[in-house]
């Protein structure tokens, strides 16, 4: 007869399993020990695509008030630094106090333009279609974002990042020339809307 005595069941792993079965913080998908971990989920990011064709690029950067006064060659080069953006609807373009970093141009959908209001959630500033562009002010100054930019609904954009434009302009100095005295009349042309905005406001408060 074997002296081997029946195993006695430990009421410590029970009380273990029914303390994991129970414990928020454990997921019940958890892999076993020792097996192998499941690949962590991406965050959304836009998808980049590969460039444009360069003659549509240019196109479109010809309707950008800081590109539009160059010439066709400078506006080649610049086109060439150019990708494709890809945003589905609702996602995060960029945020309030993040520092600007691209320029955009839209190629499809809509971008919304937004403030956080405390106390009162997001206050929309403007919905950008088709054809017009954002975020051209990081290109000149260093100061972080203004405002939040959302996709609207789903949206194809042409970006330019600054780095690669500020490296284009360091070996191309007539490039670089022609786009300061660009920059320069499109503020020009701003401070004189806004300008004239104040006296007609100031012009109506008084009836």
């Amino acid at each position: 007869m074997s002296d081997e005595k029946p195993a006695v069941a430990d009421d410590s792993d029970d009380e273990e399993l029914e303390f994991l079965e129970h414990d928020p913080s454990v997921s019940a998908a958890a892999p076993a020990a020792g097996a192998a971990s499941a690949a962590p989920v991406a965050p959304a990011v836009p998808i980049v695509g590969t460039s444009m064709p360069i003659e549509q690029a240019v196109e479109l950067l010809s309707k950008v008030n800081i590109f539009s006064g160059l010439q066709p060659n400078y506006l080649r080069r610049i086109a060439a630094l150019g990708l494709e953006e890809l945003h589905p609807a609702n996602a995060v373009v960029f945020t309030e106090g993040t520092q600007g970093d691209k320029v955009y141009l839209i190629l499809s959908g809509a971008i919304r333009i937004s403030r956080n209001v405390p106390g009162m959630g997001e206050e929309a500033l403007a919905v950008l279609k088709a054809g017009t562009y954002f975020g051209e002010m990081a290109l000149i100054d260093d100061f972080p974002r203004s405002a939040d930019a959302h996709a609207h609904e789903d949206s194809r954009l042409f970006v330019i990042r600054k780095d690669d434009l500020a490296d284009l302009l360091f070996v191309d100095r007539d490039l670089a020339y022609d786009l300061l005295w660009s920059f320069v009349r499109t503020l020009a042309g701003r401070l004189r809307e806004t300008n004239d905005k104040m006296t007609f406001l100031a012009v109506t408060n008084r009836f």
